[in-house]
């Protein structure tokens, strides 16, 4: 199910609306976080029940260790994060990794590995991360509250379920406990209903007709003259852009219905001057995420200079490995890792250039990339 169809938008939006509110108003609450839960975990198996049972597996596993973290102290407190950490990130690797890494091994080996029948289940990259960043959380003493079903809710709420935005346990937790969110909001609901209806016409009216573009330039033989190469690399660009912002503005609109904020994803990214500036505005929780628990911990910019340029291209590189198993996906990040430590060179000579040039430069190196 997603967001645009009709069956989430005249269905199991308001039918899940309708029965969680309808309990908060009996003063049942807990039953209706309940029917939250178990909504969103409908929306999850929509597609398929296969990957269901792995969800909820994770979800035990990652409270459960979570528990284990807040009750240690020294070594057993990192040892239970590391096998956290650890036992999260090789299941993604199995799941979305494992056949990448057989196909690589048979074109350097010559051998010949069969590839496992392995399906990628939806947003265990989303679901994963935001759990990998509450252990972490945990282990720093951030966390406060251990609440099962709030917990469940955290991870399983199905605005952010599929396609992020990639949530943080403390911004979201004071949120599923507060009493404020029983009651219906028709302020929320306004709001929440014309952002829905910003990101359906991002989706549905702009993405899908620079679709039609960028799919007809990049099918296998189609041969470019100047015009049609930049038409079908601009509409990609752009087709990119509406659809996962207007996912994510689906999200923050849906999330508002009951009350929750969920954090904004996209800011006017193809606005931005610098290649700093466009990951300020980019994917914004993704960036966050990769500086909080990927780019400090290497060191950040507390580091001998070229080190910290290291440091930016690794994590960057990463950052494009987590966006899938592709070569595609790891030049993509090399080559946002190199322009952002160039930029950080440039900044520290001292120099600039004039807005106009600086936007057109950005634009047109996010464009290639």
């Amino acid at each position: 199910m997603i967001f645009s169809s009709p069956e989430f938008i005249f269905i199991f939006l308001p039918v899940t609306f309708l029965i969680y509110f309808s309990l908060n108003k009996a003063r049942k609450h807990k039953l209706a976080k309940i029917s939250l839960v178990l909504a969103s975990l409908y929306f999850y198996s929509y597609w398929s029940l296969e990957y269901l049972p792995l969800m909820v597996g994770s979800i035990i596993f990652n409270y459960s260790f979570g528990v284990l973290i807040s009750s240690k102290t020294g070594r057993a407190k990192k040892f239970f994060l590391s096998v956290g950490v650890i036992t999260n990130l090789a299941i993604l690797g199995y799941y979305k990794y494992a056949n990448f890494f057989l196909d690589n091994i048979n074109a350097l080996s010559g051998s010949d590995f069969h590839t496992m029948s392995i399906i990628l289940p939806i947003g265990i990259s989303f679901y994963t991360f935001t759990q990998i960043a509450f252990l972490v959380d945990n282990y720093k003493g951030y966390v406060k509250e251990f609440d099962i079903i709030n917990y469940t809710l955290f991870v399983t709420f199905f605005p952010h379920l599929i396609a992020g935005p990639i949530l943080h346990h403390k911004e979201m937790m004071s949120q599923f406990k507060s009493k404020w969110t029983y009651a219906i909001r028709y302020r929320h609901i306004i709001m929440g209903v014309m952002i829905f209806g910003v990101g359906l016409f991002k989706k549905t009216i702009i993405a899908d007709t620079f679709a039609i573009s960028a799919n007809i330039g990049f099918a296998p033989g189609f041969e470019h003259n100047f015009i049609s190469a930049w038409v079908a690399s601009l509409s990609y660009t752009f087709q990119l852009y509406f659809d996962f912002s207007g996912y994510c503005d689906m999200a923050v609109g849906a999330a508002l219905l009951f009350n929750i904020w969920l954090p904004i994803n996209f800011n006017s990214p193809y606005k931005a001057l610098d290649i700093q500036d466009f990951w300020r505005r980019w994917h914004i929780t993704l960036g966050r995420y990769l500086r909080d628990y990927l780019y400090i911990p290497l060191g950040g910019n507390r580091c001998p200079t070229f080190r910290v340029y290291i440091n930016l291209f690794i994590t960057f590189v990463l950052g494009g490995l987590w966006h899938g198993a592709s070569w595609m996906f790891i030049i993509w990040g090399a080559l946002h890792g190199l322009a952002l430590a160039i930029h950080r060179a440039w900044k520290t000579l001292g120099m600039s250039m004039p807005n106009p040039l600086a936007w057109i430069v950005t634009f047109l190196y996010v464009n290639t990339a």
